[in-house]
């Protein structure tokens, strides 16, 4: 990926289409081919295939710079990046059908299982529908998650797998109208039967555990848990920080009271403390931090982060002023996607606090 100081084009590209994408529920065309140009999709594609083999810290950075102009061309950029990283678990020959012709395919994915498989020589029949995939219509391609039936086994043995799909091969249903992120177009994806070979397909199993460390570089072969909360987390961090500069901006024309000044300082504390946890998470996946605990640490520290995230934007929204949630004010657009973009299941606070825990107290009990 291009550096923080080279996404001037497609920052421009996104702030000029922001309003559009809301109409529209889904990105400009310009707006994708920007994404593309910058360099998103092929992040994390490994660099046999022209990829950058890149971390996830400056992912990270581009993403939340680009979230300050359309948190939703983020959301959508910081995904093409995440399926791109997914793409590079699948075997030889799904790797080659996907970037045969270079490594900015931009590839939807549906992390939850549905559909239906059947089992097929050399694979599998899958179909069915798909919901939320963000950025479904300008896709290349899909990794679709699916339960599968087992090869020689039990009638019914199944496991979750990853499916490569051609965009050729699925519509989309218009489905998705949000408040917020409405510009990521998370529509429903269709898919009629296709035969899908497994050289096509990987085990979720593989996603959720990892490679082994040394495989390849660290950031491709991370634990999926310890890191997913970095491709959404990054759009909302962005969309607080765009919310913090419409806030100052519209303060700065009037006399701020006492309590706003206080919310200003203390939404801005919360959003600098949410960007170095979720700059610590990144800089442990970058290094190729394994162990149970540290991963529990980083999901933890994603949730926590837009926790803080949340208890900002919020805070600003109460003493923004009903001039900032007139329909064409700056900060209820920020304000909107970083409270949809919260609502993500792997941001959520229980689960990462459970995991947390248990791993803490295990290393007390060994002790």
């Amino acid at each position: 990926m291009k550096e923080h100081s080279d996404l001037t084009e497609v920052c421009r590209a996104a702030s000029a289409h922001a309003d559009r994408a809301e109409r529209e529920y889904r990105l400009g065309s310009e707006v994708v081919e920007a994404v593309r140009e910058a360099g998103f999709a092929r992040h994390f594609v490994p660099a046999r295939w022209g990829g950058d083999e890149g971390g996830f810290g400056t992912c990270l950075d581009a993403v939340a710079a680009l979230a300050r102009h359309d948190p939703s061309a983020a959301w959508c950029a910081s995904i093409a990046s995440t399926l791109g990283r997914m793409a590079g678990f699948l075997p030889e020959e799904g790797r080659r059908a996907l970037w045969a012709d270079g490594p900015d395919t931009l590839v939807a994915g549906a992390l939850v299982p549905a559909g239906t498989a059947v089992l097929e020589d050399g694979g599998w029949r899958l179909s069915g529908r798909w919901s939320y995939v963000s950025g479904v219509d300008s896709s290349d391609a899909a990794l679709l998650a699916c339960s599968v039936p087992v090869p020689d086994g039990a009638p019914d043995d199944r496991q979750p797998r990853f499916l490569l799909v051609p965009r050729s091969a699925y519509r989309v249903e218009e489905t998705w109208r949000t408040v917020g992120m409405r510009g990521t177009g998370s529509h429903t994806l269709v898919l009629d039967p296709v035969h899908v070979p497994v050289g096509h397909t990987f085990g979720h199993a593989e996603l959720l555990t990892g490679r082994p460390a040394g495989e390849a570089p660290a950031p491709l072969t991370v634990p999926l848990r310890d890191v997913s909360g970095l491709t959404f987390a990054g759009p909302v961090l962005g969309a607080v920080r765009g919310a913090l500069s419409a806030w100052s901006a519209a303060a700065a024309r009037r006399k701020p009271s006492a309590a706003a000044e206080s919310a200003l300082a203390r939404a801005a504390a919360e959003t600098d403390a949410a960007a170095l946890l979720l700059a610590r998470a990144a800089e442990d996946a970058d290094r190729g931090a394994r162990d149970e605990w540290s991963g529990a640490r980083a999901q933890r520290d994603q949730a926590a982060a837009v926790e803080l995230l949340l208890a900002a934007v919020n805070g600003l929204a109460r003493t923004a002023g009903t001039g900032a949630l007139q329909e064409d004010a700056p900060f209820q657009r920020f304000w909107r996607d970083a409270t949809t973009g919260a609502t993500h299941a792997v941001l959520q606070w229980e689960p990462a606090a459970h995991r947390f825990a248990t791993a803490e107290l295990v290393t007390y009990a060994a002790s």
